[in-house]
């Protein structure tokens, strides 16, 4: 472990020229205290590593030194798959794995392809969180990636939207969707969708199965996407919606719905029917209301009642 901590160390210095101790204790997932002992150990092996004092301060090599350290590890091969997303490789565990990949990447480009890759690093960020919200960080997302990466068998207590169950599975996928994790597994040959964050409980099993050879985990969730959509809203709704109403309602609709939206032409009032696909009426009243006066619900009638109910509802209360 430290051997390999601190190669990580000389090849961030490599690549970066100027690091602090508190970027190298970060990416190595250790302390303050330990970075000062593997620098003090390199400085010992006759590497030519020193420090800089002040708000700027940190570790840079001697001017010129190189030394060839590019081998990659299969490990951090495999880490490389999260290239740009820092956030959910540390989370599987993988943290300090891709930052030693992505060193020795560094390190073996020329320098003059060095500086356009640091600059590009620089200038796009990936961030696969949804707004408002944290990525979630699942109570057994490390065992379930282990298990899906050795096609072991697991034993879970899942609780759904109904019950709490017990389930033998096995995990062929993980996706990672607005900050929240889900595990593609199989149970008797059919692939099914479970939130990692459900799982109450998990026991990883000695047994391993054979992974599906025609599977595809992209086409899988793709597909299964336009599945969950077309269940969750199985019903249509005409709305009368204002300008403003419009706007707001497309950026608040899954992409489901904004594409299967019928809009006619602005009325005299620059109003618009739309015709769209809605959720049940229990569900569809609180998104709905979340445009105010901006829509009328004209069809169906129980939804529009719906709507009338907790308007009423609303009204009483504020005026109380």
């Amino acid at each position: 472990m430290r051997a390999s901590r601190l190669l990580n160390i000389l090849t961030t210095l490599q690549a970066s020229g100027h690091v602090t101790a508190t970027r190298l204790a970060e990416e190595n997932e250790v302390s303050l205290r330990t970075i000062y002992r593997d620098i003090d150990a390199l400085s010992a092996a006759g590497i030519p590593v020193y420090s800089e004092r002040g708000p700027e301060g940190g570790y840079k090599l001697l001017e010129g030194y190189r030394v060839r350290l590019n081998g990659m590890s299969s490990e951090e091969a495999e880490a490389l798959a999260f290239s740009g997303m820092a956030g959910p490789a540390a989370i599987l565990g993988l943290g300090s794995i891709l930052a030693a990949a992505q060193n020795k990447l560094m390190v073996a480009l020329p320098e003059s392809l060095r500086e356009g890759a640091d600059q590009m690093r620089q200038r796009f960020h990936l961030d696969t969180s949804a707004w408002h919200q944290e990525t979630e960080e699942p109570l057994y997302i490390r065992e379930i990636a282990a298990a899906v990466w050795r096609s072991t068998v697991i034993r879970m207590t899942y609780r759904s939207w109904h019950a709490e169950k017990d389930r033998t599975v096995c995990p062929v996928g993980l996706i990672l969707k607005n900050g929240a994790w889900y595990a593609a597994a199989m149970t008797e040959d059919i692939v099914k969708t479970y939130r990692v964050s459900r799982i109450l409980k998990l026991e990883t099993t000695s047994q391993t199965f054979t992974r599906p050879r025609n599977f595809n985990l992209v086409a899988y969730w793709q597909e299964n996407e336009k599945r969950l959509e077309r269940e969750l809203h199985p019903h249509q709704a005409k709305l009368r919606v204002s300008a403003l109403g419009l706007r707001i309602l497309k950026g608040i609709s899954p992409s489901y719905v904004r594409e299967h939206m019928d809009i006619s032409p602005p009325d005299a009032k620059d109003y618009r029917t739309v015709s769209l696909p809605s959720s049940r009426p229990e569900q569809a009243v609180h998104e709905f209301l979340r445009l105010g006066a901006e829509i009328e619900v004209l069809e169906p009638s129980e939804l529009r009642q719906a709507m009338a109910i907790v308007a009423r509802d609303m009204a009483a209360l504020y005026e109380e």
